[in-house]
């Protein structure tokens, strides 16, 4: 009987998840009912799955509104239905059409219009009016009063009481961004849109058989279902699974040749297992497909890098989807498969963010748009997105809602709203928020897409499941992950520059050769890593340098292990203190030292969880890895989960190990799985890490240039700026005649591009460009502004940043030149003269100048200075008493140093309290590391970005030194002249 239910997939108008839904049936004794969404269909996989389980027929629909203005409930009679109603929402979606009722046709649906929108003869044989209990006393006077066949019940489900209902009106406020009392009645549902019992609606319609028998005959002659164990990717590459098992077979065969030459048993045998569970298991068409996108992209000149579990299969090494050698790397291989697997395993493929949309455009066009879709992501209200929408909703200023967010236990928090505010936040806290998109995932179905889900248009142009990954794997489909990622960026453009510049040709592709390069070894030792992929961060040095890690063996253990699970659970030091005295290991286990020698008894990644759980506590490899993926947030089966989680208990005791033992082996499962990679994520990382430090290690200079163009890394753009100068490089400001958009360089010489300057325009960029290209270098401010039509404004940050520097004339000449100049409105076309132009001659004063004018113009124009140091702006001349290269000389002393502020970890204390970890540049240019507890932050925080006097103690860390803070202060610069 009903007909309209809405759960929380309405966004920002339902108030109740599923489970909630069928709770409610059950206690209703309703035994049928309707999902019907607003606008989408996200929630019925779900809706299917567990309806059956608790014994409710689901039946499946869509409610069509324009914004607040509803046009019909849409009821699919089964699955064909179905795919008409996500056909319909489609086609209006990727159109960015208006949803409308009329035009389209259906023939397994059941359409609903609202009372009172549809005259009796209007309606086809498949449509309807529906009317609610409340409207019963309008169908006397209604031409429906004689055509009853036409009517079915309509009671509406959004909210379970009067609490409910509230939080329902507060989401409609958030959804229209006004405050709630200030909502109209057409804008939220009423009261009574509440799940109603079977027999209560029969006994309201008691006088109206017809309209009862045509709901039941209705809801009769509709449901859903779907065989979760029939719904997959695209089954096959080639003509059928036999010709793709041959297929494949070849490829990787060609490839072993390739990767380990024709005589090399050892790989030939893995290979040639590895086939057979792909073919049993029925995977040979998703390895095709990665390799065809591979092969296309390779094609391009695009670079890649593959990852993922799919990266532990020596068939991936081959078929050139990964650079990781698994036998080299020893790599498990029940992570990648085993014959209990149903799904296959993942490859994330990485690409630069410049390459990454046409790989994407390649997909959806050689597997076809019906069947290819970008997989989407649902994101939902969180903590400080729930106060502050709430805060709006009920008309709290800026500073009280700041309050709540940031000291809710505050006395000032304890009056009437903000009680209210933390009781709908709680209530409405994880509900779907926003429909959005994976960040890479791509489905490729056998069956057309819409079989399963309506699909949006955002803005990156491909069409988008409503669902997520977790319905989608649910469902018995794999994505495929084709993700940007910028380290590839700067590689393959240091490749192209230092072409340009030096003639060379570098080949990054030969990791071999980078592994064993000595200058690279060194580099990687040292820490510095600046700009390289995944090792630049602040941490990840200091742990290079605590572990002396000079080898791609050490690496690959440190990508992991730096992770936040690995740190958060101790395990992280432990690692660093038995790299240090392998001698002195002390194992929880035998079991341990047999698994997990090469990482000194520690878990390192992910197959580690595998390995211990099967070896140690005796789970089979399936339950190992569904125990694997619960931890990594990729499988929701929470009951799945508890039977294992027991079951680990129980082998335990029945093995007799002690109980502490046991417990903390599950503690350290359960603690760092989710944050840690397999071994072959870390792999392929640290290889993209080596061919960014060869890269870096012999073309520096070039190699800072490609970071700079891909918008840094970890850091801003100032800091590898510096970097690069602390490598050799002469850095010049943008100039008219020297400056590209993006940054260039010339020998040694740096230019910064012009896309770095705040505030000018790209047209104007685009024209001073074209122009020069085009007619040849400016010879003066006059030359430029005749050639170049451009407004005074814009043509003034072009003086103040210095880009007229080649005339020889001070900035506060070329100003008044401008002045003088550009009275006229700018030209729109230029066609040059034959002959020079005579221009009026001035006679300007002298102007005095100082750098320190430059400087603030820089901070202004490009965030940062340039052509001053920041330490020479200091009111004081003090720059330490030490500078970094010395701290590791100075062990146990207090000292007094000079830093420039590079970023700010923070972090809490076991006691929740916040601590934080610094990272500076000293005078000459080198990193320097603080540690600021929190007594000390509390009486010196920081003040934002700057230069800072600290006092502190060195301290050693594993030979890694530091400044322990006991005081912080920033230094004034010295005024600017101009104000």
């Amino acid at each position: 009987m009903l007909l309209n239910v809405h759960s929380y997939y309405s966004l920002r108008y339902g108030t109740q998840s599923i489970d909630q839904l069928l709770e409610n049936a059950g206690r209703n004794q309703v035994d049928a009912m309707a999902l019907t969404d607003i606008n989408t269909t996200m929630g019925i996989p779900e809706f299917v799955k567990k309806a059956k389980a608790a014994g409710l027929k689901p039946v499946a629909g869509v409610e069509v509104k324009n914004g607040d203005e509803l046009l019909f409930i849409g009821i699919a009679k089964n699955n064909t239905g179905f795919k008409e109603l996500n056909d319909y929402l489609t086609w209006h979606n990727l159109e960015k059409k208006e949803y409308t009722s009329e035009g389209w046709l259906f023939s397994q649906v059941v359409i609903i219009y609202p009372f009172g929108t549809k005259e009796p003869g209007e309606l086809k044989d498949y449509e309807f009016t529906g009317i609610q209990p409340a409207q019963l006393n309008k169908l006397f006077t209604s031409p429906y009063k004689n055509c009853q066949d036409k009517l079915l019940i309509w009671q509406p489900v959004t909210v379970t009481d009067k609490t409910s209902w509230f939080l329902h009106k507060s989401l409609r406020a958030i959804d229209h961004n006004t405050l709630i009392s200030k909502l109209l009645p057409g804008q939220f549902a009423h009261q009574n849109e509440t799940m109603v019992s079977t027999e209560k609606l029969k006994s309201v319609f008691q006088n109206h058989a017809a309209i009862i028998r045509n709901t039941e005959k209705v809801m009769e002659a509709c449901s859903i279902d779907f065989d979760f164990t029939t719904i997959k990717n695209k089954q096959t590459f080639s003509q059928s699974k036999y010709d793709d098992k041959l297929l494949l077979h070849k490829l990787a065969m060609d490839g072993l040749g390739y990767r380990y030459g024709r005589n090399n048993p050892l790989a030939r045998e893995r290979l040639l297992h590895e086939l057979e569970i792909i073919d049993k298991l029925g995977f040979s068409a998703y390895f095709l497909i990665t390799w065809d996108i591979i092969r296309y992209s390779m094609a391009r000149g695009f670079y890649h890098v593959g990852r993922g579990s799919g990266a532990n299969s020596i068939v991936a090494y081959c078929l050139k989807i990964t650079d990781v050698d698994p036998i080299k790397l020893n790599l498990y291989f029940e992570r990648f498969l085993n014959p209990k697997r149903t799904s296959p395993p993942d490859f994330d493929i990485d690409y630069s963010w410049k390459d990454r949309d046409e790989v994407q455009d390649y997909i959806f066009k050689r597997y076809g748009k019906n069947h290819t879709a970008l997989l989407g992501a649902t994101s939902t209200f969180k903590n400080k997105s729930i106060f502050r929408e709430l805060g709006k909703v009920f008309g709290l200023p800026k500073e009280e809602i700041d309050l709540l967010i940031q000291d809710p236990a505050n006395d000032y928090n304890n009056y009437e709203i903000a009680r209210m505010i933390n009781t709908l936040g709680a209530q409405m806290a994880d509900f779907p928020n926003l429909r959005t998109v994976h960040a890479g995932g791509i489905l490729i179905s056998e069956k057309p897409i819409t079989c399963y889900t309506a699909l949006d248009l955002p803005p990156k142009g491909f069409p988008t499941t409503h669902w997520d990954m977790y319905i989608a794997e649910e469902m018995g489909f794999e994505k495929l992950d084709i993700l940007s990622q910028r380290g590839i960026g700067h590689i393959r453009e240091a490749v192209e520059i230092i072409q340009e510049n030096t003639g060379d040709e570098v080949d990054i592709k030969k990791t071999d050769k980078l592994f064993e390069d000595e200058k690279v070894k060194n580099q990687l030792k040292n820490g510095e890593t600046n700009g390289c992929f995944y090792i630049e961060s602040p941490a990840m040095q200091g742990l290079l340098k605590k572990l002396k890690c000079d080898n791609y063996i050490s690496l690959v253990a440190a990508s992991s292990i730096i992770r936040p699970g690995v740190a958060k659970s101790g395990m992280m030091k432990e690692y660093i203190k038995r790299f240090h005295n392998p001698e002195n290991i002390k194992y929880l286990h035998p079991v341990m030292k047999e698994q997990l020698a090469e990482t000194y008894g520690v878990m390192v990644y992910q197959e580690d969880v595998i390995k211990v759980a099967h070896h140690f506590a005796g789970l089979d490899l399936a339950e190992s890895d569904v125990l694997r993926r619960a931890m990594s947030g990729k499988y929701r089966s929470l009951k799945e989960f508890k039977r294992i989680e027991d079951k680990y208990y129980s082998n335990c005791k029945k093995r007799g190990y002690p109980d502490e033992i046991t417990q903390e082996v599950w503690r350290q499962i359960e603690s760092f799985a989710g944050y840690s990679f397999s071994k072959a994520h870390s792999a392929s990382y640290a290889v993209e890490s080596f061919q960014s430090l060869y890269l870096k290690a012999h073309y520096p200079l070039e190699f800072q240039v490609a970071v700079i163009n891909n918008f840094g890394g970890f850091y801003s753009s100032w800091v590898y700026i510096n970097e690069a100068r602390r490598q050799g490089a002469t850095i010049e400001l943008p100039c008219v005649n020297n400056s590209n958009e993006l940054t260039h360089i010339r020998g040694i010489i740096i230019y910064l591009g012009f896309t770095h300057v705040q505030n000018l325009e790209q047209t104007t960029i685009e024209l001073l460009i074209n122009e020069r290209n085009c007619h040849g270098n400016y010879h003066s401010l006059i030359d430029f502004t005749e050639r170049v039509p451009i407004t005074k404004e814009q043509l003034i940050i072009l003086i103040r940043l210095g880009s007229f520097r080649f005339t020889g004339k001070q900035k506060s000449q070329l100003l008044w030149e401008a002045h003088l100049h550009l009275k006229k409105p700018a030209k729109q076309h230029h066609t040059p003269g034959l002959f020079g132009s005579e221009h009026k001659k001035f006679q300007l004063p002298t102007f005095q100048h100082e750098k320190l004018e430059d400087a603030y113009d820089e901070i202004e124009l490009l965030g940062f200075p340039l052509s001053v140091n920041n330490f020479d702006m200091l009111q004081t001349s003090f720059r330490g008493q030490i500078m970094a290269r010395n701290l590791a000389n100075n062990i146990g002393r207090k000292v007094k140093m000079t830093g420039n502020l590079v970023t700010i970890k923070y972090v809490r204390t076991i006691k929740r309290e916040i601590m934080h970890f610094g990272t500076f540049l000293d005078y000459t240019g080198e990193f320097f590391d603080t540690v600021h507890f929190p007594d000390s932050l509390k009486k010196y925080p920081f003040r934002g970005n700057g230069v800072y006097l600290i006092l502190g103690k060195v301290v050693e860390d594993f030979g890694f030194p530091s400044l322990e803070v006991e005081k912080l202060a920033k230094l004034p610069y010295k005024p600017n002249p101009k104000e």
